[in-house]
């Protein structure tokens, strides 16, 4: 029987309830983040404000301030500490500040390209272990380091807006395709055998390995579907493209338009390629080309990316033979069962971003004077 003097259920939604679900069973959150998420789930599940402060020993006052601080901030609030409470540095004051400001803007006497803990701690005079709690504390990572390109291609807004538009907004009667080249797909072959994954270890591979030879995959997948039309080359000139071409030609009911999204490889243009979609018979073919530099607007890259995680990273061939093969029976697998990249960002957002990028570039082009 429920007290009276008992709170009512915690107010949440489903969504709230999955996160708090996520949370309690973290083993990398810290602990006051867990408890909470539990006592807040009990909460919700209508258990008196005593009963859950038993349960996790900790005072009634407590349980109540993480109700009214979930009820006002939602998951978000759960496992804060709120101003004022919670230990007190007994780090020198500025310290914090003065690792984030170096870590950031500095780089070690000795050459280095960035700081590690222990130089930087030994430079400031503080332990590893501080630097290492005020990195993570502040998402600083001076070891990794992303990569990026932005297009300097003088059409990039008008082609963006062409393919994304074409993604998004795609035309009737039509089919629309994401193609591209794989090059130089290797056929690898380890010098030992591999040992099975078990318990507490991974599967191994050999480091070194032997080369059979090379092969050029042509990929063309419908975007609408996921489906994968594609072929094995020796080489990726202009007439293997042409060749591909009529073979994606041959695949699409007569009585539907062709628009085709790709790169601005010289292979794709060539004069070969602009004569044969010149004639008549080919009206209802349209090239969509990407800006330059821009490889991340090519879905079937996507592709791409699944095929080598998942059948060549950890694959071994004795022959290109067998390579193209096995690429096949992954593919018409793949097929049966396809699964289409949705693309989401309206290109003004991509447009924004990219534009901040390149005003970034400017000014620091402009404060180095290069």
């Amino acid at each position: 029987m429920t007290s009276k003097l008992a709170a009512p259920s915690l107010p949440v939604t489903d969504e709230q309830r999955e996160a708090l679900k996520r949370i309690s069973r973290s083993h990398s959150l810290p602990h006051r983040s867990v408890v909470q998420a539990k006592a807040l789930l009990m909460s919700a599940d209508g258990a008196a404000i005593y009963e859950v402060a038993r349960t996790f020993d900790v005072s009634s006052n407590a349980v109540r301030r993480w109700r009214r601080r979930f009820e006002t901030d939602g998951v978000d609030g759960v496992g804060v500490i709120a101003p004022g409470r919670g230990r007190s540095s007994w780090l020198p004051e500025g310290t914090v500040a003065e690792i984030v400001a170096v870590t950031m803007n500095e780089l070690p006497a000795d050459g280095s390209t960035q700081w590690s803990t222990r130089t930087l701690a030994k430079h400031l005079g503080v332990s590893k272990d501080t630097v290492a709690r005020v990195w993570k504390d502040h998402g600083l990572k001076p070891w990794k380091l992303d990569t990026f390109k932005v297009s300097s291609d003088p059409h990039f807004e008008e082609k963006l807006v062409d393919v994304v538009g074409l993604y998004m907004n795609p035309p009737e009667r039509a089919v629309v395709f994401s193609f591209d080249e794989k090059t130089q797909v290797q056929a690898l072959d380890r010098t030992q055998p591999s040992l099975p994954m078990k318990k507490g270890r991974g599967s191994t591979m050999t480091h070194d390995y032997k080369r059979h030879g090379t092969t050029d995959l042509f990929a063309a997948m419908n975007v609408a579907t996921g489906q994968v039309l594609y072929d094995t080359k020796a080489r990726h000139s202009s007439k293997e493209v042409l060749d591909f071409f009529k073979f994606i030609d041959l695949h699409v009911a007569r009585d539907l338009e062709i628009h085709v999204v790709l790169d601005n490889l010289s292979a794709h243009k060539s004069e070969l390629i602009m004569k044969w979609l010149a004639h008549p018979k080919r009206e209802r073919w349209h090239l969509h080309f990407t800006p330059t530099s821009s490889s991340w607007l090519n879905l079937v890259e996507s592709w791409f990316s699944q095929l080598t995680n998942r059948r060549l990273k950890k694959g071994t061939f004795n022959s290109v033979a067998q390579l193209e093969d096995e690429i096949g029976i992954w593919t018409e697998g793949w097929n049966e069962d396809p699964k289409p990249f949705i693309w989401k960002k309206p290109a003004d957002e991509i447009i924004a971003k990219v534009q901040r990028g390149r005003s970034k570039l400017a000014s620091i082009k402009s404060a180095t004077d290069h």
